[in-house]
């Protein structure tokens, strides 16, 4: 081995430790603010914590309803925004001729991604709960987080695509097949890893909101009826995010503000590990 392989080997060696080492920080950081927050809220976490109701009267404190708002948040507004950003990002890529047009899209998506969540939480109260009629409701929230979100999900599923390789797509082309079922049966497997971390993060985004749902979804903790569209279009209530942040700064209960945060992390991680099953059975099917 001469001079020259040596030192090649030894930067290589350098920045492989470089790298081991940023990648334990990040993970030991992640898992001492996991760690705390669990440590100071294991102790106030209850099965009535977490199966009733707040009650005054009763003198109960408990997060069920918030749960339950919160599941129906992220399943509305992922139904929304995964087949817009999806499809939007299918025809950037695939199919629209104009690259101008393409790259103002782009530049307009990643001009979005940046604005500040109470904008949007002041667009959604005008538009959806405003001008809509749809008042302060869990569904004006799931829709302005929604758009939101969209331009997470449509810049990361863009990227995907343009990955793929282009021998993909010219070996379906070569075989007859045609624009659509290439798309379908070739370039959006090939992508599903692009698309599923879209989802990861729009679905975290979602979890962790506060200040939109507290424009458009109201602060209501008690148990609402979702059994009927009426009950779906006037359900109005608190998130975990938004009962964290009660508990936390309008009522100083910092004890049950770590419980609710711990449930909250616990939700995350439950929602991001679906999420990312779906992904890999969709792959090995």
């Amino acid at each position: 081995m001469n001079h020259r392989q040596a030192r090649r080997r030894a930067g290589d060696l350098l920045a492989k430790a470089l790298l081991w080492c940023g990648a334990g920080a990040v993970a030991a950081l992640l898992l001492a603010v996991a760690g705390y927050v669990c440590v100071r809220g294991a102790a106030g976490i209850s099965w009535r914590l977490l199966t009733e109701e707040e009650s005054v009267l009763r003198g109960t404190v408990g997060i069920f309803p918030a749960v339950v708002n919160t599941l129906f948040v992220i399943a509305a507004s992922l139904a929304v925004v995964l087949p817009l950003g999806v499809g939007a990002a299918v025809y950037l890529t695939e199919y629209a001729r104009r690259r101008w047009l393409v790259g103002l899209v782009e530049f307009a998506a990643e001009v979005l991604s940046g604005i500040p969540s109470i904008l949007y939480a002041m667009i959604g109260a005008l538009v959806f709960c405003g001008r809509l009629g749809l008042q302060k409701t869990l569904l004006a929230g799931a829709l302005t987080l929604a758009v939101m979100t969209l331009p997470t999900v449509l810049r990361t599923t863009q990227e995907s695509l343009k990955a793929a390789p282009d021998a993909y797509r010219e070996g379906a082309l070569g075989l007859g097949v045609g624009k659509w079922p290439m798309i379908r049966t070739v370039v959006l497997p090939a992508s599903r890893d692009g698309i599923v971390t879209g989802c990861i993060l729009a679905a975290g985004r979602v979890v962790g909101e506060t200040a939109v749902l507290m424009y458009t979804a109201g602060l209501s903790t008690v148990m609402q009826d979702f059994s009927s569209p009426q009950g779906l279009l006037h359900a109005s209530g608190a998130t975990l995010s938004t009962v964290l942040y009660v508990y936390a700064k309008e009522r100083a209960d910092i004890g049950t503000a770590f419980a609710v945060a711990t449930v909250l992390l616990a939700v995350t991680a439950v929602i991001n590990l679906a999420v990312s099953a779906v992904g890999r059975r969709a792959r090995r099917g």
